[in-house]
């Protein structure tokens, strides 16, 4: 359950950053279909939140949905096809596969509905915004603090979510490409994916650990991955530093612990509320940014508790 305390906190951030930079919208009874890349995360019933939330302040209808697993890729084509197949207003989509939809997105366009891109970009000049994280700064936010804790050298490695989507690369990428610029004396020994799944993604861990007996650091790059790798560590009860990407109840709790040394943030309500927000921007023919950057911040259990850093958490 979200907490409703910080998700009104963020969503009236949201809100009043948005009334700030663009006019008033008259309500319309738009349809706006969202797909997103998963519903099993608390990440993405915040990103609903804010997508809920934007439908009712500028009085449009939305749908949310996505597959039960960040890996089911076919089952979000699925889901896909069936939006277009009710002809929406516009589409809101944040793709698993960053060119397997291309060929529904270009029926989509080829129909006049306007795709908006949300928190994973496609390769394609299709959709006309991404309401996205900068993946690639915020993951080398990740590896400067990873690198600050673990004192500027020893072995690490990373347990991502996929290496398909966009958001999969560019943390990826941006946590490794970091690390190799900045920090010679710093040994990225594994680089693994376990789906964004917290059990794959603990026997990856392990097995990392048990390979790597003097790993110094793991960088986890979603919830699921990163709760997995905070399970493995302490069923192999190690010391190594943990760095996260994402919050949800689970993996905040592990924080405050000193389980996980921190984690990167994403605005997972303002990602929603923008995505509706744009939607109806296109809708009404304003011209939109290539990319509507929601933020990131990194909170550990120190500044978990700052009313900057609590508003863009979520339970």
């Amino acid at each position: 359950m979200l907490n409703r305390r910080t998700l009104l906190g963020a969503i009236s951030a949201v809100a009043m950053l948005a009334s700030a930079g663009a006019p008033a919208f008259a309500q319309e009874n738009y349809d706006i279909a969202l797909i997103s890349k998963g519903f099993q995360h608390q990440f993405w019933q915040a990103v609903k939140a804010g997508a809920d939330q934007a439908g009712a302040d500028l009085g449009v209808s939305v749908t949310f949905e996505g597959p039960e697993s960040e890996t089911q890729v076919d089952r979000q084509m699925d889901m896909l096809a069936a939006a277009l197949s009710r002809n929406p207003d516009a589409i809101g989509f944040a793709a698993l596969d960053s060119q397997a939809a291309t060929p529904l997105l270009q029926q989509a366009d080829a129909a006049g509905i306007p795709i908006i891109a949300f928190d994973s970009g496609v390769d394609s000049d299709i959709p006309l915004t991404t309401a996205t994280t900068d993946n690639v700064a915020a993951a080398a936010l990740a590896a400067d603090v990873m690198a600050e804790l673990i004192g500027g050298e020893g072995k690490i490695a990373v347990v991502a979510h996929d290496q398909t989507s966009r958001t999969g690369i560019d943390r990826r990428d941006g946590f490794v490409n970091r690390i190799a610029e900045a920090y010679p004396n710093i040994e990225i020994v594994s680089i693994q994916y376990g789906g964004g799944d917290q059990l794959q993604s603990t026997e990856i861990t392990k097995s990392i650990l048990l390979a790597n007996p003097d790993l110094k650091g793991i960088f986890g790059t979603n919830e699921g991955s990163a709760i997995g790798v905070a399970n493995g560590k302490q069923e192999l009860n190690s010391d190594v530093v943990v760095i996260g990407f994402d919050s949800g109840a689970a993996q905040k709790g592990m924080v405050a612990s000193g389980l996980m040394a921190g984690a990167i943030t994403q605005n997972p309500v303002g990602i929603g509320y923008q995505t509706v927000q744009a939607a109806v921007a296109a809708l009404k023919g304003e011209e939109l940014p290539p990319i509507i950057d929601t933020g990131f911040y990194f909170y550990d259990a120190e500044n978990m508790n700052n009313p900057e850093i609590a508003a863009v958490l979520y339970d």
